[in-house]
């Protein structure tokens, strides 16, 4: 039994069977190939399901069985969170009650490679008992899930990536990125902005990337200003008592003209330093943000320059300081 503290085990480059990469390599293209032919075969089938669910007062309920149902949940999962209610339905719990789940204003999304999945049969019985829109995913035009709904997208002939053609690999990664194209198709006919998106995702790093600058920024007496006339005796207090290594620097309407950071010190550094104003030594038209803007907008703001930047101040329309944004605050938020 190996220690419980003994470290990985580390397989030295030698050890690489490269007929792992081969196989691995082929199994990609063959799925790429999928994509490609999944790509051009879009017709207006694809364009009606998109109305059909954009039309749709209720829910999208999306269903299939084994790995189709993986895919499936899978689709709901990003629909949600897209804009579009959405869940998915076991088609074999459907048939034990879940049934009363899918009502009169839905979609049927149900997704079977064949178009045979027995368990399938109750769902698609009911959405066309009840008029509930029903669209198909399959590979068989002729399938008996086909010919039951209003709409069928059918996938292009192409052959799964297992060695023996059984496995779904290649079939099922033609579903999920076709209930991907599906999504965006909605979410883009629809505007779903990245506002928007913020709303359903308001966790992990992608959350905070959506947060304001507002929600982060420092405000009232914890911005680091002087007015242009200041001397920079006065102005290294301000810097060194808001601990941002900055000071902004206003004109008589309060707008913000310049900024004095560590690098303007060291620029300026000389025996009259003290005795001179920061409108003299500051850089001006420094880089700025607004408070509605994202928070990941500003990281793109101070990360994007040759020499990144620590800290933005966050303007009014008026070009008047509201607060300031510090690299620090992106860190501490996880978005950095």
């Amino acid at each position: 039994m190996k220690n419980a503290t003994s470290s990985a085990v580390i397989v030295p480059a030698a050890a690489v069977d490269f007929s792992d990469i081969k196989v691995g390599r082929a199994v990609l293209a063959a799925e790429q190939s999928g994509i490609e032919q999944l790509a051009l075969s879009l017709n207006g089938d694809f364009t009606a399901a998109v109305s059909m669910l954009n039309g749709a007062t209720g829910r999208v309920v999306v269903s299939g069985m084994g790995k189709s149902g993986h895919i499936a949940g899978k689709i709901a999962a990003t629909l949600a969170s897209t804009g579009t209610p959405a869940f998915f339905v076991h088609p074999a719990e459907a048939s034990h009650g879940d049934l009363g789940m899918v009502v009169p204003g839905d979609v049927v999304l149900a997704i079977s490679n064949s178009g045979e999945t027995a368990e399938l049969a109750d769902l698609v019985a009911h959405a066309n008992r009840f008029g509930i829109g029903l669209i198909a995913i399959t590979s068989n035009a002729f399938s008996t899930l086909a010919k039951a709904a209003d709409i069928a997208l059918v996938l292009p002939p192409s052959a799964e990536a297992c060695p023996n053609g059984l496995a779904p690999t290649t079939s099922t990664t033609m579903q999920l990125a076709l209930g991907d194209a599906l999504a965006v198709a909605l979410l883009t006919r629809r505007g779903f902005s990245a506002n928007d998106f913020r709303v359903f995702h308001p966790g992990g790093k992608l959350g905070a990337r959506l947060k304001r600058v507002a929600d982060l920024m420092h405000e009232g007496e914890a911005i680091p200003l002087a007015a242009a006339r200041t001397k920079m005796n006065h102005a290294l207090l301000v810097m060194t008592g808001k601990g941002f290594g900055l000071v902004g620097v206003t004109n008589d309407a309060g707008a913000l003209i310049g900024i004095v950071t560590d690098g303007d010190l060291r620029r300026s550094m000389g025996p009259d330093l003290l005795d001179r104003t920061v409108a003299e030594i500051m850089t001006p038209s420094p880089l700025s943000i607004g408070p509605e803007a994202l928070v990941g907008e500003a990281l793109r703001i101070m990360t994007e320059r040759k020499r990144p930047i620590t800290a933005l101040f966050v303007l009014d329309p008026e070009q008047r300081p509201l607060g300031l944004i510090h690299m620090h605050d992106l860190l501490r938020a996880g978005v950095a």
